[in-house]
């Protein structure tokens, strides 16, 4: 199935995530965050959604597009999931509220 999929639909579950995490905490505190359970539980995962479709993305995509931090959102899944416990809610919380913005911005820009 993966066969009939390429860069252009990788990039709208991306940018569709991307689109939701920045809608719902654009106004969301840290301490709202770490308080509440489901929007932290969502957010993660959505990042780990965003980084598996990144995987996805064709060498030559990420190369064209390369003001994107591709190794750094994949970093960031690797450390939600295998360090689940362990992950510093503020570097997550910025992630969230200022490096999503970014992306999502060069992201939903693009024509393709």
């Amino acid at each position: 199935m993966d066969n009939d999929k390429d860069d252009l639909y990788y990039l709208g579950k991306i940018v569709s995530d991307l689109k939701f995490i920045y809608e719902h905490m654009e106004s969301t505190t840290y301490e709202e965050f770490i308080s509440d359970d489901i929007k932290m539980d969502s957010m993660m995962f959505r990042i780990v959604q965003i980084s598996e479709n990144c995987k996805k993305l064709s060498g030559s995509f990420k190369k064209e597009h390369n003001s994107v931090p591709w190794q750094q959102i994949i970093g960031l899944r690797n450390k939600l999931v295998h360090e689940y416990n362990m992950v510093d809610l503020n570097v997550v919380y910025i992630s969230l509220t200022r490096d999503v913005p970014h992306v999502y911005q060069i992201l939903s820009n693009l024509e393709i």
